[in-house]
């Protein structure tokens, strides 16, 4: 059986064909090794750190690490984050730090969503996301 017989057959009968979604290519997708950081602010490190309160309920601390000098510019805790979210908090940080040339992040829904990549377009940081 060929893949257009079985979906001709499906399309005959009224069944509803289950389509694979593909994975979205992120424009700003950083291929090859990473430049080592020369100065403060220039590269920073971002990932979440997840834990629970005493009665149970989950909460998330998004953590930004500057890759000269390991301070950290943001820790954010919530017990929820989406793109916009980061977004917000990044504002806040580059507000008193200063704009990084980049940012090194991995592959979770809130640093893939639209609103991050459009964020970091309009503010000329680069993200690079780890190889999985």
């Amino acid at each position: 059986m060929n893949k257009k017989r079985v979906h001709r057959w499906y399309r005959i009968e009224g069944l509803q064909l289950r389509m694979r979604v593909r994975r979205r290519k992120h424009m700003c997708l950083h291929r090859g090794p990473v430049p080592q950081a020369q100065r403060t602010h220039e590269r920073w490190s971002m990932d979440f750190v997840h834990d629970q309160l005493f009665d149970g309920r989950p909460f998330r601390v998004l953590t930004v690490v500057d890759q000269f000098s390991r301070q950290s510019p943001v820790l954010e805790p919530r017990h929820s984050f989406g793109g916009g979210d980061v977004a917000a908090v990044l504002d806040r940080a580059i507000a008193r730090t200063g704009t990084p040339l980049s940012i090194t992040v991995d592959h979770g829904t809130e640093f893939t969503s639209r609103v991050l990549e459009d964020w970091a377009y309009r503010r000329g940081v680069k993200l690079d996301f780890i190889r999985p």
